[in-house]
């Protein structure tokens, strides 16, 4: 692999740099030539993404495989928001998508347990085992969590990486997996269901809360993504790009801001039932503390009922309480505490060192 990169680096160094001394070439070759080469290297970014999706499925099975029986089930979400080719024997063709799900190993299957669904951050990432102490936290409770690799995840090639529909049916596919779990396992309460999400997963949470309120007892919502006019506003242009890729949005906010609201937490307050909890960091260096200001401000003029928490200046900015620390763990009982309010876990934790305890071994 390394030495066929290495030859059409070189290839491509030459054709620059010395070919045209002795073969002159005229815009159009070299620009076809740079082309094919951006080409080859996108291409390669997903197999390379693949490849580090299959190798961290195996780590989930290593990590985590103790406590919790994991599967990798797929399903289907609806169709692409933006198809336009009819003639396409797949046109209008549900979205096929892979979720993971984690049943801890010590319940009863003859009773019911919560559900949690947990969409992944990201604006292009995947559930990977950076959650992986999380997920042990959820199994000690005795919580059933399914995670979806909804429509743009990376690691399923460049197919499903440009289905990405953010804001937009991805909320859709994160639906069709907590379906998944009513429809298949009878021992998952279809009354004690709960959304969690940290950052753009946040940001589905929210939306899923707000389109479907009738199947959520409760939501966390984590540094979320809340504001896309805001946001894109203080990210850089190749962030913005990501939006208005023509397989997306293909249009920025001064050209379509009403597609960005819809897409929003913030512009959709309106729709608030379910019980939420919200935290923010000031430092946070990705969705920063003044676009999560926008939607809390958005939610008090709304009147909505709701929980919230601003940490600041907290060590980790970001991921301030997704770390491993003590100040990490703390502040996860107090999300604990709030979802364990509507879902009733059969176990939870009486302290932190009783979770380090159980769960850092």
């Amino acid at each position: 692999m390394h030495k066929r990169i290495l030859f059409r680096v070189l290839t491509f160094v030459s054709t620059i740099f010395i070919t045209p001394f002795i073969f002159p070439q005229t815009d159009s070759t070299l620009i076809k030539q740079i082309e094919s080469l951006t080409n080859y290297n996108e291409n390669l970014e997903h197999r390379l993404d693949v490849l580090e999706k299959n190798i961290d499925d195996v780590l989930w099975f290593e990590r985590v495989g103790d406590v919790a029986y994991i599967d990798k089930v797929f399903m289907t979400g609806p169709p692409k928001w933006k198809e336009t080719d009819t003639t396409d024997p797949a046109f209008g063709n549900p979205v096929k998508i892979w979720s993971y799900v984690f049943i801890p190993k010590d319940i009863d299957f003859n009773k019911k347990y919560p559900l949690l669904v947990f969409p992944h951050g990201g604006v292009h990432s995947n559930f990977s085992t950076y959650y992986t102490h999380i997920i042990r936290e959820l199994m000690y409770q005795q919580y059933i969590v399914v995670a979806a690799e909804y429509r743009g995840s990376t690691g399923y090639g460049k197919g499903h990486y440009e289905k990405i529909d953010y804001g937009g049916r991805e909320v859709e596919d994160v639906d069709s997996s907590r379906k998944y779990m009513l429809d298949n396992y009878e021992f998952v309460d279809p009354d004690r269901v709960g959304i969690v999400g940290w950052s753009h997963g946040g940001l589905i949470a929210l939306m899923s809360i707000f389109k479907y309120p009738e199947y959520y007892s409760v939501a966390f919502a984590g540094c979320p993504v809340s504001d896309l006019i805001t946001r894109l506003n203080y990210m850089d242009k190749d962030y913005n790009n990501l939006y208005s890729a023509d397989y997306h949005i293909g249009q920025t906010t001064e050209e379509n801001p009403e597609e960005y609201k819809r897409r929003s937490p913030a512009w959709n307050v309106d729709k608030l039932q379910t019980p939420l909890l919200i935290h923010t960091n000031t430092n946070d260096e990705d969705v920063r503390f003044i676009e999560v200001k926008v939607l809390l401000n958005a939610l008090k003029q709304a009147d909505k009922e709701f929980q919230y928490e601003i940490f600041n200046e907290l060590p980790g900015g970001h991921s301030f309480d997704r770390q491993d620390t003590k100040l990490a763990l703390t502040i996860r009982m107090k999300i604990y505490n709030f979802i364990a309010k509507y879902l009733t876990p059969p176990r939870s934790f009486n302290s932190v060192e009783e979770m380090r305890g159980v769960i850092y071994r």
